[in-house]
């Protein structure tokens, strides 16, 4: 009778464990169609949300790699300033100059063909949090 029980419980934690999981990667899609008399093309875009912690940012550059929660290996996506949109956990927007690696973020994403590119970044934390203060002390003789 015991072992029925527990049998129940750890199927409960693992269907929990699966929903949970499933509500974080939400994904949406958009399909657009371009009818042309001579060409008809269609082109599909999903947006995918995930949360991980910036390995490497380079600025100039036009990637970066996150670690995500699922892999430990980091995974590598592009980005454009212009196209890209940086913002704190309140939503105000951030300078690209704030952005380093070792922060954590929930960022958005399009799939276009082999490539990730990222269209927004979260910073799970205030910018308060990251900037540094430097206290300076001097000490004169007499």
């Amino acid at each position: 009778m015991k072992e029925n029980r527990l049998i129940k419980l750890l199927t409960a934690g693992a269907v929990s464990a699966i929903a949970l999981t499933t509500a974080f990667a939400q994904t949406s899609s958009t399909t657009t169609t371009t009818t042309n008399p001579a060409v008809t093309t269609t082109a599909s875009t999903s947006t995918i949300d995930g949360t991980g912690t910036i390995t490497t940012y380079t600025p100039g550059s036009d990637y970066l790699t996150f670690r995500t929660e699922a892999s430990a290996e980091p995974v590598r996506y592009y980005y454009s300033p212009k196209e890209t949109v940086l913002v704190d956990s309140e939503g105000a927007t951030v300078d690209w100059k704030y952005l380093r690696a070792d922060m954590p973020v929930r960022y958005t994403y399009v799939k276009e063909g082999d490539r990730m590119i990222v269209r927004k970044i979260t910073l799970q934390k205030p910018l308060s949090y990251y900037e540094k203060t430097t206290t300076t002390t001097t000490t004169t003789r007499p």
